[in-house]
């Protein structure tokens, strides 16, 4: 016979293995942690593009010798200035698959723009390009290099069209918030553009961030001398004089690595409920254009 003392045993047990349960979920134990969040709504709402109207967009294509092939470009100007407006600019790196129509098609960044712009933050303009759907934004074995065409050709094509490079941001989700990190670490502005160009500050978004090659994901790197000769940990003085920030949903795949970097550099950002989809994006994405644009404007 089931006594009150039996069933309060058995339900003290029952309490004790629910709270085993969460405990080994949140420590990452458990695998589909992200999911159990996700169906109990604790991965944050998707955020949703501004109903505020689109600026100009400029786009087109240009030959890339450092690519070696044709590559495509947009340039995003917010909403009350036209596309001759000589603005500051911020590059915008596509995720692994993308390609410069991401930032509008995928995110509606020309929306957010303008309704940062219209929030009070000083005026810039968004310019993506085509760094190869899985280049990881860095030079291949194939003799892509999207790196040495951001510098050699995409920054000068924006610099003619009237746009202040002198200081300029870095922005990029998933493969290009790694790639967003990458050219800053590297030095790109002053090894390949030289003095006249430097990036003043940097955000990425759910980087795509491993410590070790055994971890990456196929194809991210050649070999294993490609990724160490291409990692960001242990190269905080590459960041010296350039305001960055991190953010990365907590239950994203990258958030410890995320986490561990944004410590190591002492960067802004943190982790906030989410994954690693548009929605987390499109939710963040806000507060990484304040963050660019007033470190462009100050």
């Amino acid at each position: 016979m089931l006594t009150r003392r039996t069933f309060v045993r058995a339900g003290g047990a029952a309490a004790v293995a629910g709270v085993a349960g969460v405990a080994a979920l949140e420590t990452g134990t458990v695998p589909g942690r992200g999911r159990v969040h996700q169906l109990l709504g604790l991965t944050g709402p998707d955020g949703v593009v501004p109903d505020v109207p689109a600026g100009p967009v400029v786009s087109g294509t240009f030959a890339s010798r450092a690519r070696r092939t044709d590559v495509g470009y947009s340039v995003i100007y917010p909403d009350g200035y036209d596309a001759t407006a000589e603005l500051p600019v911020v590059l915008a790196l596509h995720g692994r698959g993308g390609d410069h129509t991401s930032a509008i098609n995928d995110l509606g960044m020309d929306r957010f723009l303008t309704a940062t712009v219209r929030a009070g933050t000083p005026a810039f303009a968004l310019a993506s390009v085509d760094g190869g759907r899985d280049s990881y934004w860095h030079r291949r074995a194939n003799g892509n290099d999207p790196g040495f065409m951001i510098a050699q050709e995409f920054l000068p094509l924006l610099a003619g069209r009237g746009l202040r490079i002198a200081r300029y941001g870095v922005f990029g989700w998933s493969m290009g918030g790694y790639g967003a990190l990458l050219w800053v670490a590297l030095h790109y502005w002053q090894r390949q553009v030289g003095p006249a160009a430097r990036a003043v500050a940097v955000g990425a978004l759910s980087p795509a961030l491993w410590h070790r090659y055994e971890d990456a994901q196929p194809g991210a790197f050649d070999d294993a001398a490609d990724f160490e000769s291409n990692q960001l940990f242990g190269r905080p003085n590459g960041f010296r004089d350039v305001a960055a920030r991190i953010d990365c949903g907590r239950d994203d795949p990258f958030a410890a690595a995320a986490r561990d970097l944004r410590t190591e550099l002492d960067a802004d950002g943190g982790q906030q409920p989410g994954l690693h989809t548009g929605g987390y994006w499109r939710r963040m994405l806000p507060d990484q254009l304040r963050f660019l644009g007033a470190k462009l404007g100050g």
